[in-house]
């Protein structure tokens, strides 16, 4: 299997490559040369496999030539292992032919853990195979970071910078990140906004003569194992569904649109997928584009489902790049023109096109909470505030009621206490017991300005166990 860029310009790489690389060296993102599909029969071969099954027969197109299938297969195997849930994805039932798909039964309670507790394990695998040591820089809306560090904190060659937003995550996913100490664990508060923390790690990748003797890797969706990695689970719920002899929908809470296109590419591997509905809150660049064929930068504001407090959508280039053909110079020249203006559209029939497989629908905090109370009092199952939105979503836009649709559950209620409180749901739930005594932990952070050059430097004099890179 080989990667190219979205715009064009980079070479063509291997998995193994891609793995390593993050951005490409023309400011595009990886995407397969060609994608695999799967017939018919094979997809049902696949009902009743164990989830590390399903994900090796998914997903072993994707490695081929880079990763041994025995080694895989192991990899696989240890990944969810961990998770709490023996379906590791369940699903639970709302109502007629309404699914909540239950993604965070990992070790940190969010959807992250799928593709993360993965990606660590193949880091670990060919970092050690190339006896080479890296630089893992990331930003978090508040999920990524804790999920990164869980899969990553054992790899003996990496070292973790992580970037949030100072004072805009949930208390419970700042300390899933701050508390879990480690020499090679660095977690970085951002005197700015997620978008902020974003442009700092894409510039960085973009030049990293900051770095001696080492190089960075991404672990935020533009990773292209973090996609990947998310695909098996539609293939999951919809096989349990009665795929592939019946079409499924997806509502999908998504901000930097990595998850639902994962959904885009199940589809295109040939799932049969009648509709995914991009569900957002009011941080709404996705919805107005797919409402509306306008792409612009607006006003970041801070809300009850922090994780999708993104301005602007790293992964929709991705989609841009299939709208328009696989044309790299295309859409290089789309993206010029968005940093240039902060506003980007594209020809009628192109956005006609998306608009076949995809809806959408902005959600407010005040109708974020009154979905979580909705839900509660008619079915006593609790959402978290991005679910709800994707519950919301899903009631609104769906275009069958005979078709199961099937809402991602991105993360746990107990990470979202305020949004629950504030639903007016009296219970409030517990951690689960191995995060138990999470608010006695010792905490390790430190505040920076929202300045390159001063994360840079910060980078640079603690990486390789606190020694000067």
């Amino acid at each position: 299997m080989r990667y190219i860029s979205t715009r064009g310009q980079a070479p063509a790489l291997n998995f193994e490559d891609v793995l390593l690389a993050g951005l490409a060296s023309d400011g595009g993102l990886y995407v397969p040369e060609n994608l695999p599909r799967f017939t018919v029969e094979e997809i049902a071969s696949w009902a009743g496999l164990p989830y590390h099954e399903l994900a090796f027969r998914v997903m072993r197109p994707f490695v081929a030539g880079s990763i041994a299938d025995a080694d895989f297969k192991r990899i696989l195997e240890e990944t969810y292992g961990v998770f709490a849930h023996q379906a590791v994805a369940p699903l639970t039932q709302l109502g007629a032919n309404e699914w909540v798909l239950e993604l965070f039964q990992g070790p940190t309670l969010a959807f992250k853990d799928f593709a993360l507790q993965l990606l660590g394990r193949l880091l670990d695998h060919v970092l050690a195979k190339r006896n080479e040591r890296v630089v893992i820089m990331g930003a978090t809306s508040g999920d990524t970071g804790s999920a990164a560090i869980e899969g990553c904190k054992a790899c003996d060659n990496v070292d973790i910078f992580i970037m949030h937003p100072h004072n805009r995550v949930s208390e419970v996913q700042r300390r899933q990140m701050t508390t879990i100490l480690g020499e090679n664990i660095h977690n970085i508060a951002i005197e700015g906004n997620f978008d902020d923390c974003q442009e700092m790690v894409k510039a960085s990748f973009a030049d990293q003569g900051f770095l001696k003797g080492t190089r960075l890797v991404a672990v935020n969706s533009i990773n292209w194992a973090r996609i990947m990695a998310q695909i098996v689970y539609y293939f999951h719920a919809a096989l349990q569904l009665g795929a592939p002899h019946r079409s499924v929908a997806f509502s999908v809470p998504t901000g930097n649109f990595g998850d639902i296109f994962a959904g885009y590419l199940a589809r295109n591997m040939g799932l049969p997928i009648n509709q995914l509905i991009v569900a957002t809150n009011r941080n709404d660049i996705l919805h107005r584009f797919m409402s509306g064929n306008r792409y612009d930068k607006d006003t970041l504001h801070a809300s009850l489902s922090p994780s999708m407090d993104i301005m602007v959508s790293s992964n929709f280039e991705r989609l841009l790049f299939d709208l328009h053909g696989r044309n790299g110079l295309a859409v290089s020249a789309l993206m010029d023109e968005f940093k240039a203006t902060g506003k980007l559209s594209v020809a009628d029939d192109r956005w006609t096109e998306a608009r076949r497989l995809f809806d959408s629908l902005a959600v407010d905090d005040e109708g974020t909470c009154a979905t979580i109370a909705e839900v509660h009092a008619q079915t006593g199952y609790l959402l978290d505030p991005h679910t709800a939105i994707g519950v919301k979503a899903a009631r609104e836009c769906r275009r069958s009621l005979a078709l199961p649709m099937v809402v991602l559950g991105t993360a746990h209620p107990v990470k979202f206490p305020e949004a629950v409180e504030k639903a007016g749901i009296a219970a409030v739930p517990q951690l689960p017991p191995h995060l138990a005594d999470l608010f006695q932990r010792e905490e390790r952070c430190t505040v920076l300005a929202n300045d390159l050059k001063t994360v840079q430097d910060f980078v640079s004099q603690h990486g390789n166990r606190g020694k000067p890179l």
